[in-house]
């Protein structure tokens, strides 16, 4: 498998100055369904604490580690292949903060009780335009995958954040009082002059540390 064979610490080298104010750093647990280094490098500039636990590893044994947020990764193939990680992060949601990119974001879905479907054309390469629905901004993303989210299987307070200019396919969705969000694309990858940032922005804000 793609995933990592148990946890570990990950305490790559960061850039990044430690939290201004002397303010604790977030212990993120961070589920690796084909983790790349480059989003934990992310991750650790914004200054979260990183422990990295397989794609497999129940909701109970996260929760065990009294994380302030948990992020789920991207990985290959097919979202409804990996059922048992819906169930888990359905079992997380509204006990603890989630952020989710790629496969993470479908995973999101399906445990809010949403589908996937297998797209006509993927999104492969860097230059896929997303807008960001609550300002229209435009960002020029990268991305990796064949499926998409289904919008009309969203239900209650999901509601969708970004969408591709491309062909509509929704690209980021947010369930605010389950704190939860998630993107389809791969924001540690961005080519283009739009930054992704203010998303690991958006994910301290709602562990609220």
């Amino acid at each position: 498998g793609v995933s990592c064979k148990k946890p570990y610490e990950w305490t790559g080298k960061s850039g990044s100055p430690p939290l201004e104010g002397g303010g604790k750093s977030p212990k993120v647990v961070a589920y690796d369904f084909g983790i790349k280094s480059s989003i934990l490098k992310n991750l650790k500039d914004a200054g979260c604490a990183l422990t990295v636990v397989p794609a497999q590893t129940p909701a109970k044994d996260v929760l065990a580690r009294k994380p302030d947020g948990v992020f789920l990764s991207n990985g290959p193939g097919d979202p409804e292949a990996v059922r048992y990680a819906a169930k888990n992060i359905g079992e997380l949601l509204g006990n603890v903060p989630v952020f989710g990119i790629c496969l993470g974001h479908q995973v999101i879905a399906l445990a809010l009780g949403g589908k996937t479907f297998k797209m006509k054309f993927g999104h492969r390469g860097g230059n896929q335009p997303v807008r960001r629905l609550a300002d229209g901004k435009v960002e020029i993303t990268s991305q990796n995958h064949g499926f998409a989210v289904d919008p009309d299987s969203l239900g209650g307070d999901t509601r969708i954040t970004h969408i591709n200019l491309n062909d509509d396919t929704v690209e980021g969705l947010e369930n605010r009082s389950r704190s939860v969000f998630s993107v389809q694309y791969h924001p540690e990858s961005s080519p283009g002059p739009h930054d992704s940032s203010y998303l690991f922005e958006d994910f301290l804000r709602i562990m609220d540390v």
